[in-house]
């Protein structure tokens, strides 16, 4: 179920500059980046692509649903650490994306690390966000 425009805590607002081959930046200054085709996709790969932008924001919110679920759990995810593989490439509608989320959670078993992943997946707002329209498998 989508939020109300009334219930936004924050709003991140980014521009981008000739697409994939240019720049991109926030309003605020804090990130100002160089984005380029990697070179797996016939770019010079010299700077940052949105995959890799993606799979930043996307790691980090899922380990936040991941700290949200394991204090409502009473499971120690100290010392955890998630990552986000996004891929691209093409699919019947020109190009769509996969992504594996990964995480090392040092003092949990590997049955708890799964279920908490599930559980992490059902809040993050990524996951949320891509239900549907994107595979994600977690690992």
């Amino acid at each position: 179920m989508p939020i109300q425009q009334s219930d936004v805590l924050y709003t991140a607002v980014a521009t981008a500059e000739n697409g994939r081959d240019g720049r991109v930046a926030t309003d605020d200054g804090k990130l100002d980046v160089v984005v380029n085709p990697p070179k797996e996709m016939g770019g010079s790969g010299t700077g940052t692509n949105p995959e890799q932008l993606f799979a930043a924001g996307y790691s980090a919110c899922f380990q936040s649903a991941l700290g949200v679920v394991a204090r409502q759990e009473g499971a120690d995810v100290s010392g955890a650490t998630v990552t986000a593989k996004v891929g691209i490439g093409k699919n019947e509608d020109g190009f769509g994306l996969v992504v594996a989320i990964s995480a090392e959670i040092p003092n949990v078993d590997a049955g708890t690390a799964r279920a908490l992943l599930k559980k992490a997946h059902e809040v993050c707002p990524y996951s949320k966000a891509t239900r549907g329209d994107v595979s994600v498998t977690l690992v």
